[in-house]
């Protein structure tokens, strides 16, 4: 049984959450390119969804109010 949690639970938003994974990977100094990524680093691909959940939490927080 194969568990993938790595599915966009939204079909519409996957070309969103693509541009979205670009742009913090460019703030943080990561080169990535279109399609397969599998010769970064551990480290960089944590930098990488680090910089997601960062701006992710920061959105949630500011829409608290």
């Amino acid at each position: 049984m194969s568990n993938n949690n790595n599915k966009i639970n939204v079909p519409e938003a996957k070309e969103a959450m693509e541009r979205f994974k670009m742009e913090c990977a460019n703030e943080v100094g990561v080169n990535l390119k279109q399609g397969y990524n599998g010769d970064i680093t551990a480290r960089q691909a944590g930098s990488v969804g680090g910089q997601m959940v960062k701006k992710m939490i920061e959105q949630y927080e500011r829409n608290m109010k």
